[in-house]
């Protein structure tokens, strides 16, 4: 991830923050703790003082990344993902929470990088809130504030479209969105819809469905597969939660379409898809209901990204929150977890980015001469991929990584391995030794 301009106004530290996404990316494999990560003496105390000094914070961790994206998505429909995780839980209701938005291209899928992350602290012994109070006062509001954040960073895209799971079907992600934002999300609540239609859940059942075939990725604990779905849409009103009040400035109610999507004849013993979405696009055909689905699937590529951080990768869950200070350490992680994830993502270079989406451009020579020694004699161990571009330094990182060419796609362990061992030639490279 190229960054020029100095984001903490100190040059030692943004070459510190160059340092531990660096090592972070190298040492992911194994778990992480600020002794690992510095592997020497002076590399565990460079990474303590960052950590710990007073113009280090989480926000200002992710802001280098942030811009970054935000200068990728000229003339793309993005879709910006949010979604919730745990970080860690010590047993005993003390954890904390990251929220973290992504910046996705929307028809080929491809990761453009982190949008937004937030930490957010939870405890046992925290007071009880009052039911009925202010949408601005609730930990639910993170979402709205991250759509927010999203449409003043993608101000250059051609369309934005935040997507979310149903913890996010929050009646002000309709109703309050920014003009030059779409919404989908997955409806969580059987509300009561305007007009005489009954309840949202049930509303559809008399609407006329067609289907098509999905090709299902293969998620832990299931196998890839395909799946026939019945798809059905239609307009509906929704209206202000009754255990509120409503607030200045926010309309009763607010027309939204839904497309309902649900799974015939699914395999014995597998749960059957039932996806019901909110969105704010129009939808008058069976083509962009089924456009609308596929634009809900994309949200897989942040679940992907929590697996990253924690046990396909990083495992930050193994981290002690007593490790000072977490919150920084964790934020550190988010942003290496995006660049690992980019460079799974561009493996087969169908996204055709460009490698300084998570290296820099000084690392182009050392690449392509570790490249020409990692090839074989097959034309399928030969790097297809253009020079200058992320989908080459991938392969690079895979076949470093274990990755033989021939079996299987290189996923997350295999490219933090591959990027642990490209960081060492890297060093003996730019020290004037032969790679």
């Amino acid at each position: 991830m190229e960054q020029q301009a100095s984001f903490f106004g100190d040059y030692r530290l943004d070459q510190a923050s160059r340092f531990i996404h660096d090592r972070l990316t190298s040492q992911g494999p194994d778990g992480i703790s600020v002794r690992r990560l510095g592997g020497t003496r002076a590399g565990e105390i460079r990474i303590g003082r960052f950590l710990r000094n007073d113009k280090v914070s989480e926000e200002r961790i992710i802001e280098p990344a942030v811009a970054a994206t935000s200068s990728r998505v000229a003339g793309l429909h993005v879709l910006s993902i949010q979604d919730t995780t745990s970080f860690r839980d010590d047993g005993r209701g003390n954890s904390l929470v990251g929220h973290a938005t992504i910046a996705v291209e929307a028809e080929q899928g491809t990761l453009l990088g982190l949008l937004d992350g937030q930490l957010i602290e939870r405890h046992q012994d925290d007071p009880e809130l009052p039911s009925g109070r202010s949408f601005c006062d609730r930990q639910s509001c993170r979402w709205m504030a991250s759509m927010n954040r999203s449409a003043e960073l993608l101000g250059e895209a051609s369309m934005v479209t935040v997507v979310a799971d149903r913890e996010a079907d929050i009646y002000e992600m309709f109703a309050c969105r920014p003009g030059s934002v779409e919404v989908l999300i997955r409806a969580s609540h059987d509300r009561v819809v305007e007009g005489g239609a009954g309840k949202l859940f049930a509303c559809l059942g008399n609407r006329p469905s067609e289907e098509h075939e999905v090709v299902l990725p293969a998620r832990p604990g299931q196998k890839k597969r395909t799946a026939r779905l019945a798809v059905r849409f239609g307009l509906v009103t929704i209206r202000h939660p009754r255990n509120r009040a409503p607030e200045e400035g926010v309309p009763r109610e607010q027309q939204v379409c839904l497309v309902e999507a649900f799974e015939v004849s699914p395999p014995k013993g597998v749960s059957a898809i039932h996806w019901r979405l909110l969105t704010s696009h129009g939808v008058e055909g069976f083509d962009q209901a089924r456009w609308i689905i596929q634009l809900y699937r994309q949200r897989w590529i942040i679940e992907q990204l929590f697996r990253t951080i924690k046990t396909q990768g990083f495992d930050i869950e193994r981290v002690s929150m007593a490790t000072a200070p977490f919150r920084n350490l964790c934020a550190m992680t988010l942003v290496a977890g995006v660049s690992c994830l980019q460079l799974v993502q561009d493996r087969d270079g169908e996204g055709n980015r460009p490698l300084e989406d998570v290296f820099v451009s000084a690392d182009r020579e050392a690449l392509e001469a570790v490249s020409v020694t990692l090839e074989g004699r097959t034309a399928k161990q030969k790097n297809p991929h253009p020079e200058g571009s992320l989908a080459f330094a991938a392969w690079v990182c895979a076949r470093l990584g274990g990755w033989n060419c021939y079996y299987g796609k290189p996923g997350p362990v295999v490219m933090l391995r591959g990027l642990y061992k490209f960081r060492a030639i890297q060093l003996g490279y730019d020290l004037g030794g032969n790679v």
